[in-house]
This record gives C-alpha cells, structure tokens and sequence, in this order.
C-alpha cells in the first residue's frame, strides 16, 4: 500500500491507497523558491512600466495594497523588501501605508498582520483595515459600463500612489485571483462587491452564466467588472506572485497592473492545469490546509475543483478544517430550501455573494455524496446537505482496489480537465 499525507488545517492526515487503482494529482512541487535577490532582479525588469523607483519620486505617498488572511501569496518577503526599495529611494517611512483587501471577509487580526506582513513591517509601517459596510469610508468613482456603481474605499484618494501586492491563482467565477481583485472587490463597497459578484449567475437558466469559470478571462463578465472598477483608480504599478505549495514566492511578474496580472495568470495556468484522462467515481480532496481551509466559504473552492474530476454520482471526500467557521453567520439560512433550483430562485429575488456559494455547494450536494473530515458542527454539515467522514479509524483512512479514484493534495490552487 501507498502513503501520502494530506493537508487539514495546520496539520497532516495519513491515508494508505492502492496504486493500482488510485492516482495522485497534484500542481507542479519541484520549484525552488525565490531569494531576495532574485526578487529583486524581477523588480528590475518590470513588464510594460517603468521600475518602481522611477514611478515613485522622493516625497511621494504610497498605498500598498495586500491581501487578507484567506490568501497565500508570499506578501511579507515582497512587501519587506518593496518597503526597504522605497525607503532607499526617498520616501519617508510615514509616506508609506498598507491597506488589506477584505472585501466582505472579516478584518484581519493582529496576528495575522504580523505573518502577512512579517513583524518588521507590522511594527514600522502603518496599516488600514477595509470595511465594504461603512459608508462613511467610501466613495462612488463611477460606473461600469455595464451600469455597475464603483463605489471605493477611500483611502485610495488620499495618496499620490496605489501600489497592488497580490498572488494568482484560480479563481472558480473570476477566473484567477490577483491583480485587479484587490480593488475590486478587496476595496470595494458592499453594494459593488454584490453586483459585480451577481454577474457570475444567469437568473434565467439558473445556473452560473457562460464564459464564467476556472482559468478563463476573455469573455468573463466578472473579470471584466473587476478591470473596469479597478481602472478607475488605474494603480500605478503591481506585483503578483506564484507560490509553492508551502506558500513560497516561486515566481513573480511586476509592472503595468494589467499587463503584469495576465502574464502571471498565463503562467500558473500553464503549470497548475492538470489534465486527466477521465472523471472517477472517487475523489478525496485536500484544500491544501491552512489558510484555504480556514472556513467553508473558502473551502467550496476545493469542492468546486474536485467536482470537475469525480463522476455524476460520485463520492467526493472533501479535507477542510474550516477552523473559523463557515464563513459568515448567515451563510446557513440560504439552506432553508427543499433543493438548489429553489435556492437559485431566492438567490435571483435577493442576491447576496454568499447565496451564490451556498448554491454552488448545495448543486455539487446533489450531484455527488459529499462527505467532510471537519471540525464543523454535525449539525451545520447535515444541514448543507453533507455528510461527516470519520478518520480516526485507521481503517478508514485505506482505500482498496475497488472504486478507481484520485487524491487532489492542493485543490484551491488547481483546475482538472478531462
């Protein structure tokens, strides 16, 4: 019998498996990750810009933009070292401020700040915390030519610089995370956030609307909100990395924040997409542990992934420890429907971002059998329509020759095609 320990939380868990019938899929692991130096040769051949030293004069201000506590993007090694270029370039320490970009997620803690940022920078530079409910921090830039309000938080006003620091990955509506995403919707208001999100969902069908998915951009109604909210603020320059699995920066693309992202996001497609040669009909999938399993909201991502490699049917053994939870308060009230068609319907009378997950979860539910190795309630699981998988028997954790199936080991950062 094989071995392999997958992600759950901060923790491992050991499963045994039958080569012969199981098969390991997994992203590209063999990259070294970037020192300092060579980071700093990326800085120095940004793409489609000028090198951040001739964008920012000396006395100018500058807002760096991060990501919250949901993503992993390698941010403290390129901000620590971003901030030091600045310094040495003649902004004041008090000209530089960071502002992390929550969208409706929950603030960031101050722990949390100190391993975004590293302690040096927590300690030195000022941060900002986003609120997408307080309107007395936002403001409207403009519309989309969709008709969508851009409404911002407004800490983007007030300096000379906006400077986004982000990692890509797959995004399973916007298509990759990154770029554009920490304006918008990671500084947007509630209301921009809901209806640039709404876009994703085709109320006539009742289903998610076409060209909308994993690794798609041209054509994808969201990413294109996304880009036009965010050039209302037309950031002055970006970086974006790609991270290992132990969330190292194993690549980076800066420069133009537009042309930087899709080159980042061309680059992780080619390395993440994992082709397979057919769908099972069992399929154990780790997140990838902390922090894409920090709450069901975040973990769906993972169910989203796996569903494309198990087939109509299925079973699905989903690894996530969601130990904050599910996500939001009221993200269980979207369950109180005798199944996802009604769902959708209550979604297209009052949408809100998290009915759209729950009916993606709820349509996956019905699909195939879900089964969760979680420290949620019992009774929160039953009610999203899944079932607990108990492994602390060590017989269950081995799996025979007898339903062919996969083992996903980082299902928040890949895309399966058939």
């Amino acid at each position: 019998m094989a071995k392999i320990d997958l992600k759950y939380g901060r923790s491992l868990i050991p499963f045994e498996y039958d080569e012969e019938g199981f098969e390991v899929l997994a992203g590209t692991s063999s990259e070294q990750p970037l020192s300092d130096i060579e980071i700093g040769q990326k800085l120095d051949a940004p793409i489609g810009s000028e090198r951040i030293e001739e964008i920012v004069n000396s006395g100018a201000s500058v807002l760096l933009v991060v990501p919250d506590a949901t993503r992993e993007t390698a941010c403290g090694q390129v901000v620590n070292l971003l901030v030091r270029r600045l310094i040495a370039n003649g902004t004041a320490v008090s000209d530089i401020s960071i502002i992390f970009a929550t969208g409706i997620h929950r603030r960031v803690t101050e722990t949390e700040k100190q391993h975004l940022l590293t302690p040096f920078i927590a300690q030195r530079i000022k941060t900002i915390d986003h609120d997408a409910g307080n309107p007395l921090k936002i403001f409207r830039v403009g519309v989309t030519s969709g008709g969508i309000p851009v409404e911002l938080n407004w800490t983007l006003t007030e300096f000379d610089h906006v400077v986004l620091i982000g990692g890509v990955s797959f995004h399973y509506f916007a298509g990759f995370t990154g770029g554009r995403k920490l304006v918008c919707p990671g500084l947007a208001s509630s209301r921009t956030i809901s209806e640039t999100h709404k876009l994703a969902f085709d109320c006539e069908s009742r289903s998610r609307r076409a060209g909308v998915g994993t690794g798609l951009l041209d054509g994808n109604t969201v990413h294109e909100a996304f880009m036009e909210g965010t050039a209302l603020v037309n950031p002055s320059f970006a970086i974006n990395t790609i991270v290992s699995e132990a969330g190292e920066a194993v690549d980076l693309f800066c420069g133009d924040w537009k042309a930087s992202h899709r080159a980042a996001c061309e680059a992780y497609a080619a390395k993440h997409t994992i082709r397979i040669r057919e769908k099972r009909p069992f399929v154990i999938a780790s997140c990838g542990g902390y922090p894409h399993d920090i709450n069901m909201i975040q973990a769906h991502k993972t169910l989203e992934a796996a569903s494309h490699a198990c087939s109509e049917g299925g079973t699905i053994i989903l690894l996530a420890e969601c130990e904050d939870g599910l996500g939001r308060s009221d993200f269980l009230e979207w369950f109180d429907v005798a199944e996802s068609d009604a769902l959708a319907a209550k979604l297209c009378e009052r949408y809100q971002v998290n009915g759209q997950t729950a009916w993606s979860l709820l349509r996956m539910a019905e699909r195939f059998e879900i089964r969760i190795v979680s420290s949620l309630e019992e009774s929160s699981i039953r009610r999203m329509r899944l079932k607990t998988f108990n492994v602390a028997s060590g017989e269950r954790n081995r799996f025979e020759n007898d339903s062919p199936g996969y083992f996903i080991t980082s299902g928040a950062k890949s895309a399966f095609r058939s």
